[in-house]
């Protein structure tokens, strides 16, 4: 059963584990932490935790929760929720960057997790509707939005900008 956790001290060293096999960018997901150190990684995990009050973050930043994917007791993927956007944002990834460990792939998990997440932070956006990226050579990705709702909304040379509505 999948379900949806914030990051926790509860669950640090799964967290981290996972965290350190992310690779530093794939697929436009850019992963902060790739290889981390455990020692380094208490304070990664202070600063993702204080970062989804508003507290520790970088100038331009906005609030942000991570959460981790759960498959009973594997985290199978992360999920980062920007709770409002940015000028940056709106023109960029917008509300919702998500990873799935590679393993994970082409079982429905990334479509589920959406989901919940969407489900989960709604009617904390302030938009009428939750604002996504995909690349555009990043089909199973872009499908999973679509799974969940979504639209083209407009695109680039690089990237598909995709809307869901709330």
């Amino acid at each position: 059963m999948l379900y949806l956790r914030s990051a926790n001290y509860d669950d640090i060293e799964k967290e981290w584990l996972f965290q350190r096999s992310i690779p530093a960018d794939e697929n436009s997901f850019i992963n902060d932490y790739p290889a981390i150190s455990r020692e380094d990684f208490g304070s990664a995990l202070e600063t993702m935790i204080a970062q989804s009050r508003g507290e520790k973050l970088p100038d331009g930043y906005v609030p942000q929760t991570v959460y981790y994917l759960w498959e009973d007791d594997n985290i199978v993927g992360t999920f980062h929720f920007r709770h409002y956007l940015c000028q940056s944002l709106i023109e960029g990834s917008g509300h919702i960057g998500y990873y799935i460990a590679p393993e994970y792939r082409g079982r429905g998990c990334a479509s589920q997790g959406l989901k919940m997440l969407i489900e989960e932070v709604k009617d904390s956006i302030q938009e009428d509707e939750i604002y996504l990226r995909v690349d555009r050579d990043n089909p199973a990705s872009l499908k999973v939005m679509l799974n969940n709702g979504g639209y083209i909304h407009h695109k680039d040379d690089t990237k598909l900008y995709v809307r869901i509505g709330k």
